[in-house]
């Protein structure tokens, strides 16, 4: 069974705590009147979004030996992306 630890300590922020918004902030948030929204948010309120791809790429499921994950992974983050550049490789779709 697990032991509760206790109190976690207090989550909850007080409003007035807060820090102000910066205009940059403002200018990405949505705006909206009465439930209707007069301008969508872009981004999020710490950055800018990342432009969206012409190419996208979709999320698949794949079943690949343990190996060649663990030799893709051997070179650290990225190792999706160097799989990727691989099979684009391998199918002749590289450039």
């Amino acid at each position: 069974m697990i032991e509760n630890e206790g109190n976690s300590g207090n989550s909850w922020i007080d409003p007035d705590d807060a820090p102000e918004w910066t205009d940059d902030q403002f200018e990405r948030a949505q705006f909206s009147i009465g439930g209707k929204i007069i301008r969508p948010a872009n981004g999020t309120l710490t950055r800018p979004g990342r432009p969206k791809s012409e190419t996208p790429k979709q999320q698949v499921t794949l079943r690949l030996d343990r190996v060649v994950i663990d030799k893709l992974r051997e070179g650290g983050p990225g190792w999706q992306s160097r799989a990727n550049a691989i099979l684009r490789k391998a199918v002749g779709v590289d450039g």
